[in-house]
């Protein structure tokens, strides 16, 4: 399926590059960063130009791994059904100081026991779901979130 919009999760040893979103949908939520498609671009294309765009980080086609895709359905308040899911990882010396100030929101490192928490109420409901699958698993899986409003009521996960 191809799904409008992208996702990334930027790792750097046991950090995570978030987000804390000014806009809808997860405003004022930490969440990976991504954004929309344009007009005959691939997802890879899209979330290469959006890492870029978001954080003034310049990676390669080569440096993004297909993580899988999430889901949604209607009842979530978000413009789509779907993303295209990615996992870069930064060298352990590459140098990008937080926290930073954009028009998306602000950007800053979080531990993975921080991200990954299932208490953390600050974090992208489903995140904690998926990010450990992201991060350490070498598979694509689909996420298939079920939401009644803001409300995250279960994730399915499979295997593709």
């Amino acid at each position: 399926m191809d799904y409008l919009y992208t996702l990334a999760f930027i790792k750097q040893n046991n950090k995570i590059l978030m987000i804390n979103r000014v806009k809808q949908p997860w405003m004022g939520m930490w969440n990976g960063v991504g954004g929309k498609r344009h007009i005959n671009e691939s997802p890879l294309e899209c979330i290469v130009r959006e890492i870029y765009e978001e954080t003034n980080i310049k990676v390669t086609m080569d440096q993004v791994i297909d993580k899988g895709i999430v889901t949604w359905n209607d009842e979530f308040k978000a413009f789509a059904s779907g993303l295209h899911l990615f996992l870069v990882e930064l060298p352990s010396d590459y140098v990008y100081e937080t926290p930073v100030v954009t028009l998306e929101g602000i950007l800053d490192w979080k531990d993975i026991t921080w991200v990954n928490n299932m208490d953390n109420l600050g974090v992208s409901y489903n995140i904690p779901y998926f990010i450990d699958n992201v991060l350490f698993k070498d598979h694509r899986f689909l996420y298939e979130c079920l939401f009644e409003g803001n409300n995250l009521l279960s994730v399915k996960e499979v295997l593709i």
